[in-house]
């Protein structure tokens, strides 16, 4: 086992990693920038290495540095956390080229599942079924044309190297195609330095389902079942639930059984997220996540185990221990993000954090990095804290939520606590009956009222 561990992030992920690495007895190092200094995943770690200035270009995503700095303690691995660092290959072997181990998936693994359309090639070769669309990147609008017409509109346009709503535009008529395409690839281009786009279905109500996979180095591949992410504004999730109001127990072990047998043939090792959209009883393949999710912890309160360690022990190359079988579900767990926004713009409202309270009590969890007197930097994104809740039942955990919600204190910056509360509130989202389109909607309709 590792004696040292370096976290290469910020904020409530990286105090996560800390918490983890000091419950299994190993030592940890903190990176952070000069913004970060007093942040409370420096103030916990064993030690700290500044690495560069607030902008994220100059000190987490610095490669040079975070391995220097891992050099410069001793430690034996790096974390990366979600975010920033965590999926990039070249990262990844950089960290293997100077004899430390990588706490996350191969690179070649990272690489392939980084592009969108080499990700659908190798889930369509493993069975893993997939959105109707084009077969690869599409080179001329004449070839988008010619997809649209095939699968039917409304289609989507996304960019191959894309993620986070970004490259990725409907047209839902020939009359819109020309622009869709044009945008999504100046898009992608500005965003990603690729315009390469494919082109799919477009689903009018579908549900985000993603499912938490494991696999060591042994030829163990786990599944920790579902996730329902599918309360979304922009393509930003706002609100997950594990599991999801709309499978059974058939449908998730159908799906769990072709995507283990898949990532054994890869040879796939650590953590991974398959995302689907699931309509109408079918689901489609649409990205694979080749890191810790940022919702990983309503996953952890279904089945009780710390994903966290895993992909530590998985990495120093101890075997998983357990089978699919030995893996339980038990209750329903909801997470929401919040995030130091305006509830109505969404504006980023960063500033001093005066006065914080966490809320309590059974099956109540908070992953957060804030303390009354923090200041929240302008500088990365917006989320500062997670609240999770576990109950028998699913309508016992929205009335957690509820109270939870309630409870917790985050003054002197806005942010998104009155909208969470109101999304609990909301006949549809209490019945389960809601698709990825819904919070837009409700957003909207809610900014509407106050206004009038």
């Amino acid at each position: 086992m590792f004696g040292k561990v370096l976290i290469a992030n910020r904020g409530e992920i990286a105090l996560r990693v800390h918490r983890a690495c000091q419950e299994m007895g190993i030592r940890t190092v903190a990176v952070h920038s000069t913004a970060d200094a007093t942040a409370m995943h420096v103030r916990f770690a064993d030690e700290s290495v500044c690495i560069g200035p607030p902008a994220a270009r100059d000190s987490y995503l610095n490669m040079a540095a975070v391995i220097s700095a891992a050099m410069v303690t001793g430690a034996d691995a790096i974390h990366p956390g979600y975010g920033f660092l965590s999926e990039n290959a070249r990262f990844a072997e950089m960290v293997e080229a100077h004899g430390l181990k990588f706490i996350g998936p191969a690179p070649e693994h990272i690489r392939m599942m980084g592009d969108k359309i080499a990700a659908k090639d190798a889930m369509r070769s493993l069975g893993v079924p997939l959105v109707p669309g084009s077969m690869g990147a599409l080179e001329t609008l004449e070839q988008a044309r010619d997809v649209a017409e095939a699968v039917k509109y409304p289609v989507l346009i996304k960019a191959a190297a894309g993620g986070g709503g970004r490259g990725m535009k409907v047209a839902r008529s020939a009359d819109e195609l020309e622009e869709a395409w044009s945008v999504a690839r100046t898009e992608a281009k500005a965003a990603f330095g690729d315009d390469s786009v494919y082109l799919e279905k477009y689903l009018d109500r579908p549900r985000h389902i993603e499912l938490q996979v494991l696999a060591d180095t042994h030829g163990n591949v786990v599944h920790f079942g579902e996730r329902d992410c599918s309360l979304q504004r922009r393509h930003q999730k706002l609100v997950e639930e594990a599991g999801s109001p709309v499978l059974d127990a058939a449908a998730r072990d159908a799906l769990g059984a072709t995507v283990t047998a898949g990532l054994s043939k890869l040879g796939y090792r650590n953590a991974g997220t398959l995302e689907f959209l699931w309509q109408d009883g079918q689901f489609a393949f649409i990205e694979m996540n080749t890191r810790l999710q940022v919702e990983h912890p309503v996953t952890e309160m279904v089945c009780g185990i710390d994903l966290v360690k895993e992909q530590i022990r998985i990495a120093a190359g101890e075997a998983l221990g357990y089978g699919q079988k030995d893996i339980l579900f038990y209750g329903h767990a909801i997470e929401c993000r919040i995030t130091a926004e305006d509830p109505e713009s969404f504006a980023p409202n960063p500033g001093k954090v005066t006065t914080y309270h966490a809320p309590g009590g059974l099956g109540v969890r908070v992953d957060s990095a804030l303390y009354s007197g923090y200041v929240v930097p302008p500088h990365y994104d917006s989320l500062v804290a997670k609240l999770i809740v576990h109950a028998p039942t699913r309508a016992e955990a929205i009335g957690r939520m509820r109270r939870a919600l309630g409870e917790m204190v985050v003054a002197g910056i806005k942010t998104t606590l009155p909208l969470h509360q109101a999304v609990m509130e909301a006949p549809e989202f209490q019945d389960g009956d809601y698709t990825i389109h819904w919070l837009e909607r409700f957003v909207s309709d809610r900014n509407t009222d106050a206004a009038g």
